[in-house]
């Protein structure tokens, strides 16, 4: 299904963890937040490129054990087989937007927190 959104907007309002807005045969959506001290947590997708653009908070980006900051304005694109992980270091949350090409979650899936990722992934 076509998607058309202010992502922006989408991804500064949204407060789970993780919430998938659109899934099409080769790439998907996701908006983020991340906590304060928060994590998405270290994890390597071997087929799945992913590309990040933060909009809220302060964070960095550990890529294959490097870590650079992201803020605003930043885009992270992760190949298919990079270790990674993003870290809010930051006072307040860590928005963002990602794209994953393919497709990594079920479409619809929401997150709340990342206990309920992290128990989802366990189930996969």
């Amino acid at each position: 299904m076509p998607f058309n959104e202010d992502i922006l907007a989408r991804a500064k309002r949204n407060s789970f963890f993780r919430e998938v807005v659109s899934t099409g045969p080769h790439a998907q959506v996701v908006v983020m937040s991340i906590p304060p001290a928060g994590e998405i947590g270290e994890e390597v997708h071997p087929d799945v490129d992913q590309v990040l653009v933060f909009v809220e908070g302060e964070g960095v980006a550990v890529l294959e054990g490097q870590r650079s900051p992201v803020s605003p304005g930043r885009l992270v694109h992760v190949p298919a087989g990079t270790r990674h992980n993003f870290v809010n270091e930051g006072s307040v949350d860590l928005k963002l937007y990602t794209v994953y090409t393919a497709p990594k979650h079920a479409p619809g899936t929401i997150h709340r927190t990342k206990a309920d990722a992290d128990a989802d992934e366990k189930h996969a």
